[in-house]
């Protein structure tokens, strides 16, 4: 395919790649329609140049090149990843002699921070009172992925019968590598589920153990949850799109704001590792920062004179 452009030395050589994709990867004409695009990206790149011709400096130079015009440290990922596997297809069946795409790696992508909500924003969306025993679930489920820091997958694990004690003001939760943590939960969570459990037997069938369950009797997906959760946000918020993980967010943000203690926050998540909950003092530090530049005498910009 060299419509609008000079006939280069790897076109013959791309269409035989995508054509052993096609056969024997059995790859997808979006694979292959993507396949072909990335290495189009490396023809105008190597202007002339030969296959062979090409060296690792140079694919880290066009990496670069692609960065420098805008494309994001994912897009470059894919061109890589597609230029590595076009060479790395060139040594093993027509006898190059390396892969020059092999080991150059993308830019770093910046550190994305969670979203969150504030706490009076928390207050406002929890607050909301239930109109319907659906409702009144909705509500209990909230409640409990915000006070203890749930994920999605672990609220909707918990049964009836196992996991949420009560008494004790504690959920027990297996979270990501069957690790079992046990977590606190607050007086208001504690309040909303105690007001399911009173209309749950109205709904959930005998035999039924999930704590939780939709009009049918059944355990909710991950899905149905994120839609009430959005619609409860779209109705009682401010207007934020609201999903699971943000209540998750929220909680580590309010905690780690009001208690600074980054491992017990990090033991209340269930993160194996302190990086994974570090992200959060990026957070606290935007919270302090901002309050900083709010009351701080020598923080605030002078008048003119």
């Amino acid at each position: 395919m060299t419509e609008g452009r000079a006939v280069s030395p790897f076109d013959p050589l791309i269409d035989a790649y995508l054509g052993y994709l096609a056969s024997q990867r059995r790859a997808s004409a979006h694979t292959l329609t993507s396949y072909r695009r990335e290495l189009l990206k490396l023809v105008a790149l190597a202007d002339g140049a030969s296959p062979d011709a090409i060296t690792t400096a140079q694919i880290r130079r066009f990496a670069a090149r692609l960065h420098g015009g805008g494309l994001s440290p994912r897009s470059v990922a894919r061109a890589l990843s597609a230029w590595r596997g076009f060479f790395r297809w060139r040594v093993r069946h027509h006898g190059a002699a390396d892969n020059p795409a092999e080991g150059v790696r993308p830019p770093r992508a910046p550190r994305t921070l969670p979203k969150n909500l504030s706490p009076d924003a928390m207050v406002g969306l929890l607050n909301a009172p239930p109109a319907d025993p659906l409702e009144v679930r909705d509500h209990a489920m909230f409640e409990l992925l915000y006070s203890a820091g749930l994920r999605l997958a672990e609220l909707l694990s918990l049964d009836v019968d196992r996991g949420v004690d009560v008494a004790a003001g504690e959920v027990t939760v297996t979270g990501k590598r069957g690790k079992t943590r046990i977590v606190p939960v607050g007086r208001a969570a504690l309040a909303a589920l105690d007001a399911w459990l009173a209309v749950r037997a109205d709904i959930a069938p005998a035999h039924e153990k999930a704590l939780f369950v939709t009009r049918q009797g059944t355990r909710p997906s991950q899905a149905a949850v994120r839609s009430r959760l959005d619609r409860w946000g779209k109705v009682h918020g401010d207007g934020t799109h609201v999903h699971p993980h943000m209540l998750r967010h929220s909680f580590a943000s309010h905690v780690l704001q009001s208690s600074g203690d980054l491992r017990a926050v990090q033991e209340m998540l269930g993160h194996a590792s302190i990086r994974s909950t570090q992200v959060y003092t990026h957070l606290d530090f935007q919270h302090l920062a901002k309050v900083y530049d709010a009351a701080h005498p020598r923080a605030r910009k002078r008048g003119k004179d």
